[in-house]
């Protein structure tokens, strides 16, 4: 789908003979830096369907909306993310993102590099309207979740480094709960609509385990306010109250 090669994720101590770095510290798993946010919203409502909406109009909304907001935060400390201090596209535990091309060839390219990568291939995508439609009376090609599911995948890569390499950075800037807010409402949504596989996250379970714990029981208002049919795509149904990125 994309034109540069697409990427794996690979733990280091299989895909590099590098030895592994030493236990890192998460400092986003501090008590005072996890409880950190800008909104009190419910994001499981948040992110359900609005029944009269269309799936693929939802996947797309949130999709260009994500990826504009993952920009802004990587903007903030992206004069921090150099070739130098970043040389690897890495995640926590020691993961490093690379990428394969259609041989199976594989690139390990410096951080900087690979977001690089990540932001021009996903705005040509969103771009092309035979991906993403815009105008009346046409529709989205039947692949689109496909293409949903691989732009949130890099879009998680950017957001793991972040919280790996550069989260004291936004705890210095006093930026940590916007970047909680837009992770946990990215991942709230991913995992609604089963765009990324628990594989894919494993590396920040530990983070997500803590986020979501802060978040509102989503059983707690099962029923309320959900008069849509009961399929995968649009049950517990209720209206968009809030811009898809909160933060």
């Amino acid at each position: 789908m994309f034109n540069k090669p697409r990427r794996k994720g690979r733990r280091k101590d299989k895909d590099s003979p590098t030895p592994p770095a030493q236990e890192e510290s998460k400092r986003y798993l501090e008590d005072t830096c996890i409880k950190e946010r800008v909104t009190d919203a419910d994001f499981f409502r948040l992110v359900s369907l609005p029944q009269s909406l269309d799936y693929n109009e939802w996947l797309a909304t949130h999709a260009i909306s994500f990826f504009n907001h993952v920009n802004l935060v990587y903007g903030v400390v992206s004069e921090y993310c150099t070739s130098e201090t970043c040389s690897t596209m890495s995640g926590p535990g020691n993961v490093q993102f690379l990428w394969y091309d259609d041989k199976g060839k594989k690139y390990k390219y410096s951080a900087p590099q690979y977001v690089d990568i990540v932001t021009t291939n996903i705005q040509r995508e969103i771009s092309d309207e035979t991906v993403f439609p815009t105008k009346y009376g046409q529709t989205f090609p039947s692949a689109f979740e496909s293409t949903v599911k691989k732009i949130h995948k890099y879009l998680f890569h950017v957001l793991a480094h972040i919280y790996h390499v550069h989260y004291s950075d936004f705890v210095t800037l006093q930026m940590h709960g916007h970047l909680n807010s837009l992770f946990t409402h990215f991942m709230v949504f991913n995992i609604k609509f089963d765009l990324l596989e628990e594989k894919d996250y494993e590396v920040v379970q530990d983070l997500l385990k803590g986020l979501m714990q802060l978040l509102p029981d989503p059983n707690q208002n099962e029923g309320k306010e959900n008069t849509a049919p009961s399929t995968d795509k649009d049950s517990n149904c209720v209206k968009m109250e809030v811009s898809p990125t909160h933060i």
